[in-house]
């Protein structure tokens, strides 16, 4: 199979970074496109939450961009091309399913990820402890979600769901009794790591469940803002509940 349009973008990217190119191109470095990697990832995801596929093309698109700029960079300093990057993930997939490109034999779907996660360990024996390999770039929330997970696999888990809901009461409750604001910032950083806890028991995603809650806040928030008679500095606590309350009712229809 030929790739015309990706052969194209490899040569663009070549040509923006070249001396006759593109200044702020050429002056871009792995670092300085740090940012641009993470906010295009979550375009991308955002795209798939609305279920809106041609922004999701657009937004794949962005985020093609800054693996080839990123190649591209690498390349310049003799360090890596996309061809070595093509080959890393081509080599990695197939190495990691065995069953499809082997003779192993598998069941289900926890099989499949049970054999992912022995040979992604086989591929990595630098790393020493369960806790290696969490993403420090990530979303704190993302990483406690991590966290919480490699501790299960190897039997670090409350006895039961009631036990977690203690456990969250309890942070609450030493939250309120600590007695200065780094005390509290610690006890607050317990209670949300024993919500993301309770929140794996339900399987439920805690930053997909975050995200919505953000969503609808906003939702509501431009409704009181439509319906408020006077500015908004002005709302008594009364005048806001209520706004609140008509805003939320008509999420019912």
């Amino acid at each position: 199979m030929n790739y015309p349009n990706l052969e194209k973008l490899i040569e663009i990217i070549e040509i923006l970074r070249s001396e006759n190119g593109c200044k702020w191109d050429r002056e871009q470095t792995h670092y300085t496109l740090r940012r641009n990697m993470i906010e295009e990832a979550y375009e991308a995801v955002d795209a798939i939450d609305d279920n809106d596929i041609k922004h999701l093309r657009e937004e794949l698109g962005d985020v093609l961009l800054q693996v080839v700029l990123h190649s591209q960079i690498a390349k310049e300093a003799e360090e890596f091309n996309i061809e070595d990057v093509a080959k890393g993930i081509s080599d990695k997939l197939i190495h990691r399913h065995p069953h499809v490109f082997g003779d192993v034999k598998v069941n289900s779907t926890d099989e499949i990820l049970e054999n992912w996660e022995k040979l992604k360990k086989e591929e990595k024996p630098h790393r020493t402890s369960v806790m290696d390999g969490i993403s420090k770039a990530q979303s704190a929330l993302m990483s406690a979600q991590k966290i919480s997970k490699k501790a299960v696999k190897v039997g670090f888990e409350w006895p039961n769901e009631e036990a977690l809901y203690d456990c969250v009461m309890s942070e609450i409750k030493e939250f309120k009794e600590a007695d200065n604001s780094l005390n509290k910032e610690e006890e607050l950083g317990d209670i949300l790591f024993a919500v993301v806890n309770l929140a794996r028991w339900n399987k439920i995603d805690a930053e997909q469940a975050l995200l919505k809650a953000n969503k609808k806040f906003i939702a509501r928030f431009k409704e009181m803002e439509k319906n408020a008679d006077k500015e908004l500095e002005h709302l008594t606590l009364e005048e806001w509940d209520e706004l609140w309350k008509k805003a939320k009712k008509k999420e019912l229809f």
